[in-house]
């Protein structure tokens, strides 16, 4: 099972390695007190401002790197931003992160004509085998495991109908679903731009289906939408 982590947490635990990288931008700290960091920013993700529902969006390093440090821009001092992170000792990259890191956002406040979102950071430092695996007992008490897998799929949004799955595999079954529209821009979407991009999620038996509709985008602006299916195995 998965605990939701601060990041305030994770990010005093990682200032206190030695020698302090530079950051990737002047307003994140995703690599303090890193030595080697490969720096990885996100779209900004739209939070909904209706019935307390939590946006997530899955964020991943490059291939042969974990998660060694977080971070995040907001647009509203009302969202709550976190990330799942897997229990274990020490509270450590490769234990708590692996290759990829879920953000969930959730606005708090009680209304507001602007469009809140952030845009998740992730500094990814160089893997080094992390923790091993865990070890079951012959007992009916075992110790916490991982019985679910994430599979996220993300995809450009093109002005027309597009419509996005996301399925668990076939000796699985699903057991949440989510999606999340982002846009790559260098400033937060404002409700034109927001309201340009509007998705539907259905889900039916093991997947889940995005229905999305885009118009025209504004030139430079790319938009995507995250499809995911928490799945847990057929046995």
């Amino acid at each position: 099972m998965k605990a939701v982590v601060a990041l305030a947490s994770v990010l005093a635990l990682i200032a206190a390695a030695p020698a302090a990288a530079p950051a990737a931008s002047a307003a994140t700290h995703e690599c303090d007190g890193l030595q080697i960091c490969v720096p990885v920013t996100g779209p900004w993700v739209v939070v909904p401002t209706a019935a307390q529902t939590a946006t997530e969006y899955q964020l991943d390093c490059p291939r042969g790197y974990i998660v060694g440090g977080l971070d995040a821009e907001l647009t509203s001092t009302q969202i709550d931003v976190s990330f799942a992170g897997t229990l274990g000792s020490p509270v450590n990259p490769g234990i708590t992160t692996a290759r990829s890191v879920v953000f969930s956002g959730l606005y708090v406040g009680l209304g507001t004509r602007a469009v809140p979102s952030f845009r998740p950071h992730v500094g990814c430092i160089p893997a080094s085998g992390g923790g091993g695996r865990v070890p079951t007992s012959a007992a009916t008490i075992v110790r916490p495991g991982h019985p679910t897998i994430r599979r996220v799929r993300t995809v450009r949004v093109e002005p027309g109908a597009t419509r996005v799955t996301s399925a668990c595999a076939r000796d699985e079954h699903l057991i949440a679903a989510t999606h999340a529209l982002g846009f790559f821009a260098p400033a937060p979407p404002d409700a034109q731009l927001a309201g340009a991009v509007s998705a539907r999620r259905v889900v039916r038996g093991s997947h889940a289906d995005v229905s999305v509709r885009a118009g025209k985008l504004v030139s430079g602006v790319r938009a995507v939408i995250q499809v995911g299916v928490v799945c847990a195995g057929g046995k």
